[in-house]
């Protein structure tokens, strides 16, 4: 082991929340050291080209959920970062060749087409989910109170009684409490249900519930899920979803670069080992090349399954910890695609190849909930779903940087896959079969869509596991249902970002509030860390 070299602060793993942390943290005058596993920077938010000429976003695919605080704090626009919206925020091709838009502006007279009931009802339901937002957008950036026993649901019990949580749902009124305990309890498909009758509308909105989220989108708490991808904005407008020009690693470069000049040293191809235990305190890390370091404050941006079963010593954690944190659930159902194509899509629903406004679109290959529903009983059974949801995204039509002119890029989100294949078989013997089954799936919705794939990039679950460190492919580093959430993220008395290590902190999306491209994990880490640290 090599000679140790000293900080005030370590941070393991330099996915965007790592970088968060590190910038508030050498903002505020701590020696910060960021050690990356891979040979880039970023994360699972990374830019690479994957064929020649071709460059997509590989893993996070999309931007809405960046706090706009932490874009203004870093000053991310000064480092290169430019998010564009999209045209048109969804758009669903259908069984019959009929379409769905949905869009500022649009949607209402799109559902109208299918149940003038739902139209007239869009207005509330916007309303209300509006309100909803508001509220977990304030509670994402406050450190959850720290219950330290009962059941899952005391967390929840909390909220209603927890000062700043407590004045913020009374100032909303009776109605928006009733509302917070549905959301975080109910099925997104009973929640639906109880707005809406036609199926595309319900399609759009209750994909938002299957995201990440290894359950049928009647399964209690996927509500949750479908207001936790509600939250974000682009440019100031609430709710909207856009693309960062270059990709998602536009994002994580301009992070690296705010946290360069804040005085933080980044190191890539630097996997860490072990955390260094002395005292019962963290002390540092030793990598994988042997390398040790020393700090005062270690901070880990992995999964805390990761963290607790790999890089802390067994003897260090109290048992009943050990076993919970073993028992912390992962899987998010989550096969990832890129790939290379000679032309856009053609739809029989709605026809062209040159560039419109639903080629821009998140399009979602889910005509029905109960279509989202089959395809998770067939994962439970075979493996994956006989017909997948896809979520299809093509970034090139929004930013020409990264295909050849007159080609295109595009990202394939798809759901429903086993984290773990039944029967003891292995993602790498049925990869390219799956990948197959995702062509073929839009395929069916435009016909010259197989024939346009160039060339492909496949992350099944287990690659995302060994490539990005997402145990069972879980995009959020955990579930994110009621036993995962809030107090309870990681774990009931450890939910402010301290683990039941002295120094050892932790920033990533295991713990509140949770997945997906906010930063708001490392900020809320790095406020905690800062106080500790007496630097206010």
């Amino acid at each position: 082991m090599s000679q140790a070299s000293a900080y005030d602060a370590i941070i393991i793993g330099g996915g965007h929340n790592g970088l968060v942390c590190a910038a508030y943290l050498g903002a505020a005058g701590l020696k910060t050291l960021v050690l990356e596993a891979r040979d880039t920077i970023g994360g699972c938010a990374v830019t690479q080209e994957f064929h020649p000429g071709f460059r997509n976003s590989v893993a996070a695919y999309t931007v809405s959920l960046l706090n706009p605080k932490i874009i203004r704090d870093l000053d991310l626009a000064s480092h290169g970062l430019r998010i564009v919206p999209r045209k048109l925020s969804n758009f669903l091709p259908l069984d019959d060749d009929n379409y769905l838009k949905v869009g500022a502006g649009r949607t209402q007279a799109e559902v109208a087409r299918f149940s003038a009931r739902d139209a007239d009802r869009l207005e509330a339901y916007s309303a209300r989910l509006d309100a909803l937002a508001d509220f977990l957008r304030a509670v994402a950036q406050e450190t959850p109170p720290n219950v330290s026993s009962g059941g899952a649901g005391d967390w929840l019990r909390q909220l209603f009684r927890a000062g700043k949580f407590a004045d913020r749902l009374r100032r909303l009124g009776l109605e928006a409490e009733r509302d917070v305990l549905e959301i975080f309890t109910a099925s997104a498909g009973d929640y639906l249900d109880h707005w809406f009758e036609s199926a595309p509308i319900k399609a759009a909105y209750g994909f938002d519930s299957v995201v990440g989220n290894y359950a049928s989108p009647y399964a209690p708490g996927s509500a949750y899920v479908l207001l936790h991808h509600c939250f974000g904005e682009v440019n100031g407008l609430k709710g909207q979803w856009g693309h960062a020009i270059g990709g998602m690693g536009a994002i994580t470069q301009a992070m690296a670069k705010a946290a360069a000049v804040r005085g933080v040293e980044i190191r890539t191809a630097s996997p860490v080992r072990e955390v260094l235990i002395e005292k019962g305190r963290a002390a540092g890390v030793v990598t994988q090349k042997g390398e040790a370091f020393r700090g005062k404050i270690i901070v880990a941006n992995v999964n805390p399954k990761l963290l607790y079963r790999d890089l802390v010593p067994q003897d260090a954690l109290p048992a009943d910890f050990r076993d919970r944190i073993g028992r912390w659930r992962c899987g998010s159902g989550t096969f990832r695609m890129n790939v290379a194509l000679s032309e856009l899509p053609d739809f029989s629903a709605l026809p062209g190849r040159d560039v419109a406004e639903h080629h821009t679109a998140g399009i979602i290959i889910a005509p029905s909930l109960r279509y989202m529903e089959d395809a998770y009983f067939d994962a439970r059974r075979f493996g994956w779903s006989q017909n997948p949801i896809v979520e299809m995204l093509i970034p090139s039509t929004l930013d020409d940087t990264l295909a050849p002119k007159g080609a295109h890029v595009a990202s394939l989100f798809c759901q429903h896959v086993a984290p773990v294949l039944p029967d003891g078989r292995s993602w790498d013997d049925h990869r390219d079969e799956v990948a197959d089954l995702m062509i073929a799936t839009v395929d069916r919705y435009a016909p010259n869509f197989r024939a346009s794939v160039i060339a492909r990039q496949i992350f099944s679950p287990l690659d995302l596991e060994r490539t990005f460190g997402l145990v069972g492919g879980d995009i959020f580093h955990g579930a994110l249902d009621l036993g995962q959430l809030f107090s309870a993220r990681p774990m009931l008395g450890h939910a402010d970002y301290r683990g039941p290590v002295g120094g050892l902190y932790m920033c990533g999306a295991g713990t509140h509030p949770g997945g997906g491209v906010t930063g708001l994990p490392g900020r809320n880490a790095a406020r905690e860390i800062l106080r500790d640290a007496g630097r206010g």
